[in-house]
């Protein structure tokens, strides 16, 4: 009778009278489905992502490597490269006056898209945020032109700054401003000035386009509550518009540093570099020494020095600019496994 009193060892969790009394215990059998399950999803990953990492691979991986390779060679373009000359390629960047005005003139169309292109462009889009008629017409007029390609953009402006008898020259003598016109880009006092008009018709409606789609996400009560206690339209704008719009104003200066470190195809359509290589960029440089002149080490240095220039800026920018925008933005998934 006294071993009717004593607690049956297999009472709790895991015992018949435990809440987990009729869970059979898991089986080989599900684990092993399980780890099917997990490599499946594996496999279904790798699957989707090998094509793009084999264009990776072919298209930029390859390319920069073997730049990086013949940078190091005299070499002709022409069989492999054979005649090493260690870093001399390198070392000549830093003689050449052609590669420094190069980065000069970088430089400067950095400085004068800060300055006046993103302003303009944020200017604008404040603008076109508001309840005005015919906006829509607007915002398409304005994001027409960079949609044109670069070709068509350079074809079109060479007849308009044509001298003499380009539309810019008559418009200009028809107001009676006839001795400000003359050759736009044959003068290498005018020439930058004018391509960098080129440039910002063209772009300045893709970066009105980002700058409306920030000033669109921001909350209308914010604004509405700044009214409310007596703010007026500049107070509004830098004290409730101006910091919500920070992340894209962010975004879009990095993406126009870039593209003016890399800008090429407009470039060349429009001047070619010319006159005496005062509108010349790194781009078009590296294209007139591989192309052209068939020194493709040295344009292999020049390309690699564009990427060293692009990626040291990129990190920069990632670590000290973009840093507070990207914190928290990495999401993680689980699969279905557990």
């Amino acid at each position: 009778m006294a071993s009717t009193f004593l607690p049956d060892k297999r009472t709790g969790p895991g015992g018949p009278g435990g809440p987990d009394a009729d869970t059979p215990p898991p089986s080989a059998g599900a684990a092993r489905g399980r780890a099917r399950r997990r490599a499946l999803h594996w496999l279904t990953a790798v699957g989707f992502q090998v094509p793009a990492l084999v264009l990776f691979l072919i298209l930029v991986l390859l390319p920069i490597l073997f730049a990086l390779y013949a940078a190091f060679f005299r070499w002709g373009g022409f069989g492999m490269p054979s005649d090493y000359i260690g870093a001399d390629n390198f070392t000549r960047l830093f003689d050449d006056p052609v590669f420094l005005g190069d980065l000069w003139r970088c430089f400067v169309l950095v400085a004068l898209s800060l300055v006046l292109q993103l302003p303009f462009a944020l200017a604008l889009a404040v603008a076109l945020n508001q309840k005005i008629r015919g906006r829509a017409v607007y915002r398409m007029l304005f994001f027409a032109p960079y949609v044109l390609s670069e070709a068509i953009t350079g074809v079109l402006f060479g007849m308009i700054f044509a001298p003499d008898d380009g539309l810019a020259d008559r418009i200009l003598g028809g107001i009676g401003l006839d001795g400000i016109g003359g050759e736009w880009f044959a003068d290498p006092s005018m020439v930058m000035a004018t391509l960098f008009l080129v440039m910002t018709w063209k772009y300045f409606g893709f970066h009105m386009m980002l700058y409306l789609a920030g000033l669109q996400s921001i909350p209308r009560e914010l604004t509405e509550a700044a009214l409310i206690d007596g703010a007026g339209p500049w107070q509004r704008f830098r004290n409730v518009t101006l910091p919500l719009l920070a992340p894209t104003l962010r975004i879009s200066v990095f993406l126009s540093v870039i593209g003016a470190i890399q800008l090429f195809d407009l470039v060349w359509v429009v001047t070619q570099g010319g006159p005496d290589h005062h509108s010349e960029t790194m781009a078009v440089t590296m294209f007139q020494y591989g192309f052209k002149r068939y020194q493709v080490g040295y344009a292999s240095a020049i390309s690699v020095a564009m990427f060293g220039i692009s990626l040291v800026f990129a990190l920069a920018y990632q670590r000290f600019v973009l840093r507070r925008d990207l914190e928290g933005a990495t999401t993680t998934m689980r699969g279905d496994g557990k």
